[in-house]
């Protein structure tokens, strides 16, 4: 971005609330009672895998869709529901597409003037230069979508959603279509964009990593139903259950029944006070917490597949006793090539456990 570009305009970030959204798709019921709450100023990330309904959501939201019953209150207002039904064009509420939806025969600048139908033609380019210049691309006003970079794009689709100064700005899966390469760099400048703005904003990914990086709370969508909400923090060392955990690391996963406190898996006794016995339970352990020793005071283990990816190495390691096989991460150069005896220790930190989902008798 150009270094005197101008600070985005305020808005007036909104409030708005989901109040036990339902949806179906004939018998197919894809929103479960879902009631969520972005607050002024927030940036909420909708985290989910396919099919979880976060897109649903979004256009529950955005008026492209109404839902089978629940509804959507904007501040104090209903703007979705039993007592009304506002239009997309009236809720106050911006979208900005997957693919962008640029029109590739307008150029940048009437891109972005598009939906500033309450102004006159020459007020809205006015506007929207602004509104280019705070993304820093308002040289681009007059070239066309197809001239621009995919992060430059994506900054255009940014500035056209913002440029309205929407209470509440939805981005579904805003950076999928861009390089790797870019996304890092183009995730930091429009995250720095909303915060100058200070929008409310619900951003739609797959991504946790993403959805950590962004978010100033995640809400965790499963199956249709909301699987947890809260910080990056609470959602990476308090999963609510093991779906949650793994949205959020890798994970080996052993069944155990709990007897006398501890649940006992191919890596050894794992205390769980809070599960009372002959319960099953699930006992995760994150990749990274699975430590490799070159010595012979852990759980003996043989290296059987390894594989560099950079700064770290991922390994799959047979446990010496039974056909048992668990995953690491490891820094890359802790093992000598060729290596294949180790012995491991597990970190306390990274061992989770929750009551299993298949209990039988």
């Amino acid at each position: 971005m150009t270094g005197g570009r101008r600070s985005a305009g305020v808005t007036f970030a909104a409030r708005l609330t989901f109040a036990d959204i339902h949806h179906h798709y004939g018998a197919r019921h894809v929103l479960k009672g879902v009631s969520l709450t972005a607050e002024p100023g927030e940036v909420l990330c909708l985290l989910g895998p396919s099919g979880s309904g976060k897109t649903t959501l979004l256009r529950i939201a955005a008026g492209i869709e109404r839902q089978s019953s629940g509804r959507l209150v904007l501040n104090d207002r209903e703007i979705s529901g039993d007592e009304a039904d506002l239009p997309p064009e009236q809720r106050g509420i911006g979208l900005m597409f997957q693919d962008f939806a640029l029109f590739p025969h307008l150029t940048i600048v009437d891109n972005v003037r598009f939906g500033l139908t309450q102004l006159s033609r020459r007020a809205g380019r006015e506007e929207a230069m602004v509104a280019l210049d705070r993304v820093g691309l308002a040289h681009h006003g007059m070239s066309y979508p197809h001239l621009l970079s995919g992060g430059e794009q994506q900054r255009v689709a940014l500035a056209r959603a913002l440029a309205p100064r929407p209470g509440v700005l939805l981005m579904d899966e805003p950076f999928s279509g861009l390089d790797s390469r870019l996304k890092d760099s183009v995730r930091a400048q429009t995250l720095a964009i909303l915060r100058e703005a200070r929008a409310t904003a619900i951003v739609v990914t797959h991504d946790a990593e993403e959805a950590m990086r962004m978010g100033d709370r995640i809400a965790l969508l499963g199956g249709g139903e909301l699987i947890q909400t809260g910080t990056a923090e609470d959602l990476y060392h308090r999963p609510a259950n093991l779906f949650a955990a793994a949205f959020f690391s890798e994970l080996n996963v052993f069944q155990a029944r709990v007897a006398g406190a501890v649940a006992v898996t191919p890596l050894g006794p794992v205390a769980v006070p809070q599960f009372g016995d002959g319960t099953l339970v699930d006992v995760a352990i994150r990749h990274s917490g699975v430590h490799i020793r070159n010595d012979d005071q852990g759980l003996p283990a043989r290296i059987v597949a390894r594989r560099f990816l950079g700064v770290e190495e991922h390994m799959t390691l047979a446990i010496a006793e039974g056909d048992n096989k668990v995953q690491a991460r490891v820094r890359a150069g802790q093992v000598a090539p060729g290596q294949r005896e180790v012995s491991l220790e597990l970190s306390d930190k990274d061992i989770l456990v929750f009551e299993s989902s298949a209990q039988t008798s």
